[in-house]
């Protein structure tokens, strides 16, 4: 008797776990009772004239089907289904292009309805809605400045008025984009924005308008009226001395393991290369982040006492025993006085980088408001930190022989939405007048 109770409890032990794996197999795949998951942009408020929606498709058991409607007044438009039969993807992005005018929508209110299935036997749906605002016009732009006058290398200075809200708006100079910022003109929501001419501007067509889109991705650009100056850049050849590259090198070989082992003019074909660039783009990534306001006032200081070493543009070629190593374009303004002159603000602004950096050596840069930042480099001692609020003639540094430098002098340069731009302008109370602050005037409009 007690073997067969045994044997009786074992079976149905038994029983109770194949049925249990059995249901549980079933709910897990073609029985799974779960809906599939649909996640639609977070900023998806409105449709403009070209769209594409993305959707976000998610299942356990896999995704058999999605579709897209929209709603307006009494009528409902299908805008795409799509069969996912190829294969059980459990996960998928979908990408569905809208076009309002081909629907023939109406700007105002509407409803988006997105739908999803899975492959389970129950044919699990979720539906999502979405309220949305049709907008079919695109913003007007307004340009408050019908001249413009510009030099190769300098900064451009626009301000302009829109007719509906944009999420992004500034000026596009062939690739580069340059952000703008918004600014009250005698009493009117405006923008300003910062800008650099390219220094080749005078040889060729440079493609140069102010851009604006709105939330539903509608785009409208408008081209700056300008007249372009003349202006002539240096060329010169730069011997590099075996004393230099004694001098210097080690400094940049204790910084960076890699170049360890290296010969000294081996490491500085790197220096003045790669490293140079990856500088620049560094100044560039910091330059990102600015102050909605403009923090500097009148013309920009010029070190005191300073001689002017190289100049902003000059085309370097760098030789070593006779054959070239090198060039290089100097993107800023090299101010020699006496050894460890103290290196003041050239105006009021936000300390947001100081340290070594480079080929500029110990350096500062300091955020002046709306793009606009100046950059102090191979300083012997840095006297700031990063969010300090500096005033026109605080002194930030001494001047030094760090980074790329043969001798004590300062490294000045101005960048504009991340740009570097000739100083000198910003050192001229006319250039600013004319270029920056008539602009900002309710005349001007």
């Amino acid at each position: 008797m007690r073997k067969k109770s045994s044997f009786f409890w074992i079976s149905l032990i038994c029983a109770i776990v194949v049925v249990a794996g059995g249901l549980f197999w079933f709910f897990s795949t073609a029985g799974e009772w779960q809906k599939p998951e649909i996640r639609l942009s977070e900023d998806l408020r409105s449709l403009g004239q070209q769209g594409v929606l993305t959707l976000e498709l998610r299942d356990n058991r896999g995704l058999s089907a999605a579709s897209v409607q929209i709603t307006q007044g009494s009528q409902t438009l299908p805008v795409a289904s799509v069969r996912l039969d190829d294969k059980p993807l459990r996960q998928r992005t979908v990408n569905v292009p809208i076009d309002p005018l081909a629907l023939k929508l109406r700007e105002g209110s509407a409803v988006l309805t997105v739908s999803a299935s899975d492959r389970s036997l129950w044919n699990n749906t979720t539906v999502v809605t979405r309220p949305v605002t049709i907008e079919l016009s695109p913003p007007q732009i307004f340009p408050n400045n019908p001249v413009n006058i510009f030099f190769p290398g300098g900064a451009g200075v626009v301000t302009y008025r829109l007719s509906k809200p944009a999420v992004q708006t500034g000026v596009q100079v062939d690739e580069a984009f340059f952000p703008a910022h918004p600014v009250l003109i005698a009493g009117r929501a405006s923008y300003i924005c910062y800008f650099a001419i390219p220094m080749d501007a005078q040889e060729r067509l440079v493609d140069m308008r102010i851009t604006a889109r709105d939330a539903a991705g509608n785009a409208a650009s408008s081209a700056i009226p300008r007249t372009m100056k003349s202006r002539k850049f240096r060329s010169d050849k730069m011997a590099v001395g075996d004393a230099f590259l004694q001098q210097k090198m080690p400094e940049f070989q204790s910084a960076i393991p890699a170049l360890r082992g290296k010969t000294a003019i081996e490491v500085f074909r790197y220096v003045n290369g790669t490293l140079r660039l990856e500088n620049e783009q560094t100044i560039r990534d910091l330059c990102r982040k600015t102050q909605p306001r403009a923090l500097w006032e009148g013309p920009f200081l010029r070190m005191k006492n300073a001689a002017p070493m190289a100049l902003f543009g000059d085309r370097r070629t760098w030789e070593y025993q006779g054959q070239v190593v090198g060039q290089s374009l100097h993107l800023g303004e090299d101010l020699a006085s006496l050894n460890n002159s103290a290196i003041e603000a050239a105006n009021n602004g936000i300390v947001v980088f100081t340290g070594p950096l480079g080929i500029y050596g110990n350096a500062v840069l300091i955020d002046h408001g709306l793009g606009l930042f100046s950059l102090y480099g191979h300083l012997s001692a840095i006297d700031a930190r990063v969010g300090q609020a500096v005033q026109r003639e605080d002194v930030i540094g001494r001047s030094g022989t760090t980074g790329l430098a043969g001798g004590d002098h300062l490294h000045f340069s101005i960048l504009v939405g991340g740009q570097f731009v000739d100083p000198r302008e910003w050192w001229d109370p006319h250039w600013i007048e004319d270029n920056v602050l008539k602009k900002l005037q309710a005349g001007s409009l």
